[in-house]
């Protein structure tokens, strides 16, 4: 089933965390909340929870009202389940008890709770406790607990932010597979633009406290809505640019206006996405100075200081010396242009 939020809007005191927000995550799609801290992204899921009272707008499952205001059931009357960043397991109860808590005594058998430890990689380790478990056997434990009663919605908060980056990689992968092969409408927090990419079958990117760009992965990597969405799937930096005449006016110098492709802008104001790689040195003494040069093998990143203070890597295969002074120019046709807010 659907999970949809209509124009919510929810304010901690006279601090707005969300401003008219809306969008639906589709039945059996995992749906990706990704932002920076504070950016509202962990209010919107505590909203479908239950763990906060809906102030404005509503959150409806399958089409029917869930959350409103002045009708806010508890987290546990609702047909949601929860996966927190540390798992929140029971540390009194055993692995197996901790996924039976969940599920009706008549199916809690224990035939039922090995089928869940064995789908989430546990098998056999059902009579352990919390502590005895990694942190990334805590986690899967935590989801086959929140899955175990089948909830029409799974509501995952930063799953896998407590693990260390290479086991961080196989939980991904083995919790999307499982739960697409469970069918399951899941929603999930994130700040790591990797695991947006790697989990969800679509994104919405939130900056404070709106949804700046939602789609699927290859929207948001190729057909980027603004600037500083670029930025977080192309791993582009950002350049304040003016538009003058057939030029632009950058932190970097005086660049061609055939440095953009696509579409330019109306107006005098852009911010211009460019990729370290796109950037090209060559010796000049008016030019800009080099803070630093780093080899990574075949290429080096080199770190500039530009016009404005701000500091821009290039990566680039010609010989630098640190201390030195390079005009920077872009390829031709390697900038992509956005209008300034």
């Amino acid at each position: 089933m659907s999970l949809e939020f209509r124009h919510i809007a929810h304010a901690y005191g006279d601090v707005a965390a969300l401003k008219a927000v809306s969008f639906s995550a589709n039945a059996g799609e995992i749906t990706c909340l990704l932002g920076s801290s504070g950016c509202g992204k962990s209010t919107l899921l505590n909203l479908a929870a239950g763990l906060l009272e809906v102030q404005e707008g509503s959150v409806s499952v399958g089409g029917e009202v869930m959350a409103e205001p002045g009708r806010n059931p508890p987290p546990e009357a609702r047909p949601v389940g929860l996966v927190f960043q540390d798992g929140a397991l029971f540390p009194h109860m055993t692995i197996a008890k901790n996924i039976a808590f969940g599920l009706p005594r008549s199916s809690a058998s224990e035939a039922v709770i090995e089928d869940w430890l064995e789908r989430v990689g546990l098998s056999g380790l059902g009579g352990r406790y919390p502590h005895e478990l990694s942190g990334g056997q805590q986690q899967r434990a935590a989801l086959a607990r929140a899955m175990a009663p089948g909830p029409k919605v799974l509501l995952m908060d930063e799953p896998f932010a407590s693990v260390d980056i290479v086991l961080r990689r196989r939980l991904r992968r083995d919790c999307r597979r499982l739960l697409r092969e469970a069918g399951t409408t899941t929603v999930m927090v994130t700040h790591d633009p990797e695991e947006a990419l790697d989990v969800g079958d679509r994104i919405a990117v939130m900056e404070g406290g709106r949804i700046v760009q939602f789609g699927t992965p290859e929207d948001l990597h190729e057909r980027p809505a603004t600037a500083s969405v670029g930025a977080i799937f192309g791993g582009a930096q950002i350049l304040v640019a003016a538009r003058e005449g057939e030029q632009l006016r950058t932190p970097l110098g005086i660049w061609p206006l055939a440095s953009v492709s696509g579409d330019i802008p109306q107006g005098p104001d852009l911010d211009l996405l460019i990729h370290a790689e796109a950037l090209e040195c060559a010796p000049d003494a008016g030019g800009l100075a080099v803070l630093d040069v780093h080899p990574l093998g075949v290429a080096s990143r080199v770190l500039v200081k530009s016009e404005n203070g701000e500091e821009i890597s290039i990566q680039t295969t010609s010989p630098v010396e640190e201390g030195q002074r390079y005009r920077v120019t872009p390829r031709a046709g390697s900038v992509r242009a956005f209008k300034r807010d």
